[in-house]
Parts: C-alpha cells; structure tokens; sequence
C-alpha cells in the first residue's frame, strides 16, 4: 500500500451516468469510481502510474433534479454538424444531481517499474494545494464543473447514511486491445526502455465495462480492489 490521498470535491450539479443508457441520462445516487478517478486525473497524470479510488464519501444529502434538454440525435463526426441543417432536434429529460460534496481516498499504483513514485506524489500534492489542473475537472459531464481541494480530516456530512444499497454501480471501463474486433481505436503507453522516452502507440480493440455491487455504509462506498487486478488483466498490464 502506498500513500493515500484525501481529496474534497463539489459542485451545484453532477451526472453520473450507467455507460449502457445511451438516451435519457439517469445519474447514480453517488460518484462513480470511474467519474472520480477522471477528477484526479484532470489534476495530474501521467502514464507511468494510474489512479486507484479506494473509497468515495458523501458529505451532503442525496438530492435529484430533473431537466429537460435540447439534444441531437446524430453523433460528431469528422464532418462538421451543422445543428439547424440535422433536423433531428430531440428533447431528452436527464435525471441529475444537485448540490454535491464528496472526499475521495485514492492512491497512487505504478506501472512502470523503472520509475519512482515519490517525485510523482511530490508534484500533485502542489498541484492540489495551489488549486491548479490540466484540464477543468467535471462531475460527470463536462457541462457541470467540479471544485476541488486538500481535504483536512475535519469534514463532518450533513446527512447520516449508515446503509444504503445503491444496486450494480458502474466501475470503470477496460479497454482490451484486440486485432479481431476493433470496435475503437485508442491509444496505448509502452514502458520505456533504458529511460528513454516512448510516443503512444495507436491500438484497435473493444471497450469493456465493469460493475460491482454498491453500498453507502457510513456515508462512503468502498471500492473493492480487485476490481482494479480485472482491469489490468483484461488489459494485459502486469502491476
């Protein structure tokens, strides 16, 4: 075990959405481990190690809100989309989350063997502290900004939920390289040889989404982990 982070995160809306609902967006009750390591991540990554989320809590009550929205149906292709000349306006009503608050306890877990992790530590604990990130973090989707910032320990939730199941949560999603079946391209990091410095390299295969049973018990969903040692065998990575 290394060293674990305590990161507090908020916003005034989140939406964290089932991967296999494509129309109408229903949010889970509570952050998924896949939404916070992409919180993380917006901080600081690098392809040297990768996030593991060990344990989300909520610190403010449940509440939902309903919105209904204009959408298209057609996708973004490498053709600009036009929206007045798709004619395929529809309105989709998305069940959301309003006035969130979490901590997530999260650690560190190298993949490339060569490197240290502690000048990894080092730079998002600075990162972290002065409020500053690669790109803006999000609470599901990009529409609904996240604030974060060091947690201190000293949080108390507003709402006690001693237990409450939440039913098949959404984990992550495994992206297995498979020449046979190239549903998508994404891109793979090498380790580097002799400190040298490796390019991604382009990959065709499937993505593979993951669940487990989830439960609020005392205000924090645990994440088990072996769900992380799936993922990396289902990506053919030894860690």
């Amino acid at each position: 075990m290394g060293k674990q982070f305590y990161v507090k995160v908020g916003g005034e809306h989140a939406c964290f959405t089932d991967p296999n609902l494509k129309v109408e967006r229903v949010s889970y009750p509570v952050m998924t481990p896949s939404a916070a390591r992409g919180i993380l991540e917006a901080i600081f990554w690098k392809p040297a190690f990768r996030w593991e989320i060990r344990s989300i809590t909520v610190l403010k009550p449940i509440k939902t809100l309903s919105l209904m929205r204009n959408e298209i149906k057609d996708r973004q292709q490498s053709k600009p989309l036009v929206i007045e000349e798709s004619k395929q306006r529809q309105q989709r009503v998305s069940l959301v989350l309003k006035s969130v608050e979490y901590i997530i306890t999260a650690e560190m877990k190298l993949v490339w063997k060569n490197k240290d992790l502690r000048g990894y530590i080092a730079q998002f604990e600075r990162r972290l502290n002065r409020g500053a990130y690669h790109h803006a973090p999000y609470l599901g989707t990009r529409e609904f900004a996240a604030w974060f910032e060091p947690a201190t320990g000293d949080e108390q939730p507003e709402t006690v939920i001693e237990n409450q199941y939440l039913g098949v949560m959404f984990f992550d999603t495994a992206y297995v390289k498979n020449d046979n079946r190239r549903d998508m391209r994404f891109l793979r990091h090498s380790e580097p040889i002799d400190q040298e410095r490796t390019h991604p390299v382009e990959a065709g295969g499937y993505p593979y989404y993951l669940f487990f049973p989830a439960s609020v018990k005392n205000n924090s969903v645990v994440v088990p982990a072996e769900k992380y040692q799936e993922l990396y065998q289902l990506e053919g990575i030894n860690v």
